[in-house]
């Protein structure tokens, strides 16, 4: 969906519970986050800022269209950006939608900074916010445990120190990481992914250690907005000939706000390179599609809807309706309604699956 006020019918009145896989808290504003900093970090950003692995420092790589690529009707009356209200979130979102659970998708720069040091300061600070914020008002949402994704043992301190707090539900990473996401430095946040059942949550973000194209930083937004489809492919494709499935074969991950229409193609062409390559990937023992099809889960939003929407029961054949997730990217301008979403006919179970049971089983919620 692409509007930016919306018209609003009473689905808080259906039956159907749903999980949003995909809601993006704010701060209401840039000193927010500081109170849950140490003394030295927090004088550090005062007087140094943050460095990315990005070209840019202190905004985003494109403008985002107005309001930031927010909705317009998403700010809240006390003021503030979209989403930095706890109040008005229940209200627009939670209440009105019918929102069973939500999971926070909290971009933040700390797992690209530079300082490794600083990205781990910050990322804890971020997982604090959640907690302060967020978590413990409202047990609806459950939060993302942020890390340090380039300094592993960083991630390993933090990941074992919230792993337990049933807060959070996921672990979250980026694309655009400082090396392919299945090489063997990231395996000890892999290995206590799994012994711990905890999902590792893909969301493209604006920051990273590379540019958005192979050949260096696309021209419009247009092109960023589509990138976020190649960066989840590249970490899919990374883990699985990497062996990081091989290797922890009960590990989950779910690709956030990538797209899904693409996966049919990438795993029929990954299964046929597979079958004629596998002598140089031994390590690799089944199909690339059996560890999607064991592994792997993704989320709605961006939905893309072939002209003739029909065409949408045969990418659900292919992919499976058991791997996807409802999401609706709250308070971004591409916000998906669940109303409006899958304007297909769905059985009954498959609906139920995409917009709730799929997800609870995945985080183990309810």
């Amino acid at each position: 969906m692409t509007v930016a006020e919306l018209e609003r019918p009473d689905t808080a009145k259906t039956k159907l519970g749903i999980v949003d896989c995909d809601i993006h808290p704010a701060m209401t504003d840039r000193t927010e986050l500081s109170r849950f900093m140490p003394l030295r970090w927090r004088e550090h950003v005062r007087d140094f800022g943050m460095r990315s692995g990005g070209s840019l420092v202190g905004m985003l790589q494109y403008p985002r269209l107005n309001h930031g690529g927010m909705r317009q009707d998403a700010y809240p009356p006390e003021g503030g950006p979209p989403a930095s209200s706890l109040a008005f979130l229940q209200t627009q979102l939670l209440d009105e939608l019918n929102i069973e659970f939500g999971l926070l998708q909290a971009l933040n720069p700390g797992p690209s900074l530079q300082n490794l040091e600083l990205s781990a300061a910050v990322c804890a600070a971020v997982n604090d916010w959640q907690i302060d914020k967020w978590l413990t008002p409202e047990p609806r949402l459950k939060g993302g445990i942020s890390i340090a994704q380039e300094d592993a043992e960083a991630s390993v301190r933090e990941i074992e120190e919230r792993v337990k707090d049933k807060r959070f539900a996921q672990l979250q990473i980026v694309p655009r990481s400082l090396e392919p996401a299945g090489r063997k430095r990231y395996w000890p946040i892999y290995e206590l992914a799994e012994a711990h059942d905890l999902p590792i949550a893909v969301h493209p973000a604006a920051t990273g250690w590379h540019a958005n194209t192979g050949a260096g930083w696309a021209s419009f937004y247009v092109e960023e907005h589509y990138a976020f489809s190649h960066s989840v492919q590249t970490i899919l494709i990374s883990m699985i000939f990497e062996g990081v499935f091989d290797r922890f074969p009960k590990l989950k991950l779910v690709l956030v706000e990538g797209g899904f229409a693409w996966l049919p193609s990438l795993m029929w062409r990954m299964d046929r390179e597979w079958e004629r390559m596998r002598g140089e990937v031994p390590h690799v023992k089944s199909r690339p599609s059996d560890y999607i099809r064991r592994n792997v889960w993704i989320t709605t939003q961006p939905i893309e809807e072939p002209p003739n929407v029909r065409h949408m029961n045969n990418l659900l054949q292919w992919i499976g309706a058991d791997r996807l997730m409802f999401s609706t990217d709250y308070p971004h301008w591409d916000f998906d309604h669940p109303d409006r979403a899958f304007r297909v006919g769905l059985s009954e179970e498959a609906k139920r699956g995409i917009m709730r049971d799929n997800a609870l089983a995945v985080y183990g919620l309810g």
